[in-house]
């Protein structure tokens, strides 16, 4: 049976993952960084990848490697968890043989000028050049991301959208599946993308939230200014990278 250690497991795309792994009939253990008990098909490992402390024991056994563990916005952690913990999980499944390790990143990340997609950016090279086969996914943003930002904002009274920024929120459910079926085809050594069914303006994402939850807000439409407002409105956070996530963003504010 193959075995599939899963970082960042309880994480927003964690969750669907190791549910969708112990489904399709995969060993699979997750990594914290605190003892959690054994459930529902997955065995709780301790380790901390920002020191590196009780990584190789958690790689010991393992054919497959999926990294999501990230820690976004947080300074010189951001680099620790990004960059150190890459690295050391890199370095553990070189030493025990790791066949495939799959990186999560951002559709956009070598494209927007942002100082989290350049981290991520880095993480990539690391993994590409780590010795140890893999594949890079890059998704788009996840619906409950999308909003967490509109629900900040609509807790001061207003919604603020650049109406010519393109997006594409994928589910994580929908990432979750695809990275399964990627465990099961092999490394692939190449960078791929995966984003959600439909590309929509964030001022329209906005809307269709308000109404969904039966909010009035204003929407203000402002543009993002200078490199990165360009670069959002390139397009650069959308693929047209198949195959694709099924959930719809109308389908996503349905279900909860």
């Amino acid at each position: 049976m193959t075995s599939v250690l899963v970082t960042g497991g309880s994480g927003r795309l964690g969750r669907p993952l190791l549910q969708e792994l112990v489904g399709a009939g995969f060993e699979v253990r997750a990594v914290s960084r605190a003892a959690r008990p054994d459930a529902g098909g997955v065995r709780w490992v301790v380790a901390d990848l920002t020191t590196g402390q009780g990584v190789a024991e958690a790689v010991a056994g393992v054919d497959v490697i999926v990294h999501l563990a990230s820690a976004p916005y947080k300074g010189r952690y951001t680099l620790k968890v990004e960059l150190d913990g890459t690295s050391a999980l890199l370095a553990a499944a070189r030493q025990v043989g790791v066949r495939h390790l799959i990186y999560l990143s951002i559709v956009g990340a070598d494209q927007v000028p942002w100082g989290y997609f350049r981290t991520k950016v880095r993480a990539e090279r690391l993994v590409s050049e780590g010795g140890v086969p893999w594949t890079i996914v890059r998704g788009t943003q996840f619906h409950g991301f999308v909003v967490e930002a509109l629900r900040a904002m609509a807790r001061v009274g207003v919604v603020v959208a650049d109406p010519g920024i393109p997006a594409q929120p994928v589910d994580a459910g929908d990432l979750a599946r695809h990275l399964v079926s990627l465990v099961g085809r092999g490394p692939g050594d190449q960078i791929e993308e995966f984003g959600g069914p439909e590309v929509r303006t964030m001022a329209e994402l906005a809307e269709s939230w308000l109404r969904a939850r039966g909010l009035r807000r204003r929407v203000l439409r402002l543009r993002v200014p200078g490199r990165l407002g360009r670069a959002f409105r390139a397009g650069h956070l959308t693929t047209k990278a198949r195959p694709s996530g099924d959930t719809t963003w109308e389908e996503y504010l349905r279900r909860t």
